[in-house]
C-alpha cells in the first residue's frame, strides 16, 4: 500500500496496538503450555504486571482440567478467575499484601510431589510483588532498601542482585522448594532477555553471589538496614546458603520458556507500517540513557532524514525500545512533575524539531501507565508546540519542569489505554514522510 492519503496518528497508534498485543498473554500462552497432565496435581502461582491476565489464557487453555494456584499483581491490574486466585500488591516498593501472598505460594509449592505440575507465570515487576523476605530480614527493612537502592540510583540488574539475595523465594528458589515438574512461561521487561533477571528469576539458576550484593550496596553508596547487611554478610561468609546455581540437578525438571519480548513486540509495530508502505526501522530494544537526550539524538536523525534522505530515505518509522530515565533537578520552578520517561521523550522531541514539518511520533509504555499518571503515553506531530503555546502551556517550561504529561493533556494528545496487564517496556515510534 502507499502512504499517501494516511492518517499518521491512527498509523502510529495501529503500530503501538499490535506492540501491545504481540505480549497479550491472552493470546500467546496457550501456544507455550504444554499438554494437561493426566496424573497428579496442576498447581499454578506467579507474579507480575501480567500475572492475571496470564492466569485467564492458562485457565482457557486448561480448560476441564483442574486447576488451582494464586499469582501476584500490581494493584488495578486483577482480573476475574475461576480457579486461580489473583491478590493485589505493592509495587515498585513491596508491601504486606505481596509478602503474605508470596508466603502462601512458597507453603502450596513445598507441598507439591514429584507427580505434580507446577506452571509459575512470571512477568516485569513480579521482583517486588512476589517479595518474601529472608529469616531475620523483616519486610520494613526490605521496603526500605528497595526504597534506598531506587533513590541512589542503583541500575534494576543490581535491585535485583541484592533482592534475591534476601529473598526466600526468588533467585531460583521457588523451583529448589519443590519436588514438581516445574513450567515458567515468563513475559521479558529486561534487556537481552534474560531469564534470571525477570522477576529476579524465581526459577531460574542465579549466577550472583552474596558478594555481588554487597558490591551493589557499596558501589552505590546505599545505606541499608543494619539487619540487611548482616544478613548479607553473613552469607558472604558462607552462614546462609547461596542461591541455587547454574548445574544444580533440581534444574532437569524445570523447563523456563519465553514468551514475549520487547523485540518480538517491536517487529510487530513494523510489520503496520510496512503493510501501508513505509519502511520500518528497528533501532533496538535496549535503548537507555536520559529520556530528553535520547530525543535529541532521534530528533537530528529525523532531521537528516528529512533534508537529505539518508540514512533512511523516507517515508521511514524509526521504531525503538528500551527504558529511558528521567532525572528530577531542583530547577524545576517548584511545579510539580507529571508523566513519564515517554511523554518526556515526546516532549523533548517536540522542542528539539521544532515543528519540522512530516515529521510524528508516539511514546508509550507497554504496561499502559507511564510514571505518575494514568496514561500510557502520549503523540506528537509538528503542530505539538504551536498547540502549547495557545493552550497556555509553553513546551520548553513543561520540559524543564518534568510536566510533559501537563502539556500533552492540555492540548489532548494523551494516549489511554488502562492497564494492558502485560510489559515489555516502552515502545517509540517516529514517522517521517
Amino acid at each position: 500500500m502507499s502512504a499517501a492519503g494516511l492518517d499518521p496518528r491512527a498509523l502510529l497508534r495501529a503500530s503501538f496496538d499490535a506492540a501491545v498485543a504481540a505480549a497479550d498473554p491472552l493470546r500467546i500462552v496457550a501456544a507455550h503450555l504444554p499438554p494437561p497432565s493426566p496424573h497428579g496435581r496442576t498447581l499454578v502461582v506467579g507474579a507480575g504486571k501480567a500475572a492475571a491476565s496470564m492466569a485467564v489464557a492458562v485457565e482457557q487453555a486448561y480448560a476441564g482440567t483442574p486447576l488451582e494456584g494464586l499469582v501476584v499483581t500490581r494493584y488495578a491490574h486483577g482480573l476475574p478467575t475461576r480457579h486461580v486466585r489473583v491478590i493485589e500488591a505493592g509495587h515498585p516498593v513491596p508491601d504486606e499484601a505481596g509478602e503474605r501472598a508470596a508466603a502462601e505460594i512458597l507453603d502450596r509449592v513445598r507441598a507439591l510431589r514429584p507427580e505434580d505440575h507446577l506452571i509459575v507465570l512470571v512477568s516485569g515487576g513480579g521482583s517486588s510483588l512476589l517479595s518474601l523476605p529472608a529469616d531475620g530480614v523483616s519486610m520494613a527493612d526490605l521496603r526500605a532498601t528497595t526504597r534506598e537502592l531506587l533513590r541512589c540510583g542503583a541500575p534494576i540488574t543490581g535491585m535485583n542482585v541484592v533482592r534475591k539475595h534476601l529473598s526466600r523465594i526468588q533467585g531460583g528458589r521457588l523451583a529448589q522448594a519443590t519436588l514438581a515438574r516445574v513450567t515458567t512461561l515468563i513475559v521479558s521487561d529486561v534487556a537481552g532477555d534474560d531469564p534470571s533477571a525477570i522477576a529476579s528469576g524465581p526459577t531460574v539458576a542465579d549466577p550472583s553471589t552474596f558478594d555481588d550484593a554487597l558490591a551493589v550496596l557499596r558501589r552505590y553508596g546505599a545505606q541499608v538496614p543494619p539487619a540487611v547487611l548482616s544478613y548479607l554478610e553473613a552469607g558472604a561468609r558462607g552462614e546462609h546458603p547461596e542461591t541455587p546455581k547454574s548445574g544444580d540437578p533440581l534444574f532437569a525438571r524445570v523447563d523456563n520458556r519465553i514468551i514475549a519480548t520487547a523485540h518480538r513486540s517491536l517487529e510487530a509495530g513494523a510489520a503496520v507500517f510496512r503493510e501501508h508502505g513505509i519502511t520500518p526501522v528497528i533501532l533496538g530494544d535496549t535503548v537507555t540513557g536520559e529520556a530528553s537526550e535520547v530525543a535529541r539524538v532521534y530528533a537530528a536523525l529525523a532531521r537528516e532524514i528529512r533534508a537529505y534522505n539518508a540514512p533512511f530515505a523516507a517515508p521511514v518509522a524509526l521504531i525503538s525500545g528500551g527504558e529511558c530515565t528521567v532525572t528530577l533537578n531542583a530547577g524545576s520552578g517548584g511545579a510539580r512533575a507529571r508523566g513519564g520517561r515517554c511523554s518526556e521523550f515526546l516532549l523533548s522531541l517536540a522542542v528539539e524539531l521544532d515543528g519540522a514539518p512530516g515529521v510524528f511520533a508516539i511514546a508509550a509504555d507497554t504496561d499502559g501507565i507511564d510514571g505518575s499518571e494514568d496514561n500510557a503515553g502520549a503523540f506528537a506531530d509538528p503542530t505539538t508546540l504551536a498547540r502549547a503555546s495557545e493552550a497556555g502551556v509553553p513546551a520548553r517550561r513543561q520540559l524543564e519542569a518534568h510536566d510533559a504529561w501537563g502539556l500533552f493533556d492540555a492540548i489532548g494528545d494523551l494516549v489511554v489505554t488502562g492497564p494492558t496487564r502485560t510489559n515489555v517496556n516502552d515502545y517509540r515510534a517516529i514517522l517521517i514522510l
